[in-house]
């Protein structure tokens, strides 16, 4: 295992900085090529697009390269922003009167499309 590690290591740096460099190079042409003659900004140097392609990637995240951290970090936030609506939800809906349950009930009816229940007739 470990001679594989001796051959997989180098070629992961090589290929590191193979992306900064195209990387690099890319967003420094573009940049050059773009926001000055639309913005009269300055041009860039490369070292000044790869830290700007650095930027990108802490702010933005991955570059494209998702991972599953992220969407697990995704599914968690879901499940807990549903939780916590349901909970509101839930505590708002037991402090209602039957009146208003009602109420409430024909305006999700109305709003998402649905039918009325089994038990109601339509009038």
């Amino acid at each position: 295992m470990r001679g594989k590690w001796v051959f997989i290591a180098p070629l992961a740096i090589l290929g590191m900085l193979a992306f900064m460099t195209l990387g690099g190079f890319l967003v420094r042409e573009l940049w050059n090529w773009v926001l000055p003659s639309l913005f009269g900004w300055p041009q860039i140097t490369f070292w000044k697009a790869v830290g700007l392609l650095g930027l990108c990637r802490v702010l933005f995240g991955g570059l494209g390269l998702h991972r599953s951290g992220h969407s697990r970090f995704r599914r968690r936030m879901a499940e807990r922003m549903g939780e916590r609506m349901e909970e509101r939800l839930e505590e708002r809906y037991v402090q209602m009167t039957p009146e208003e349950r009602e109420r409430f009930r024909q305006r999700l009816r109305e709003r998402f499309g649905f039918g009325p229940s089994p038990g109601e007739s339509r009038g």
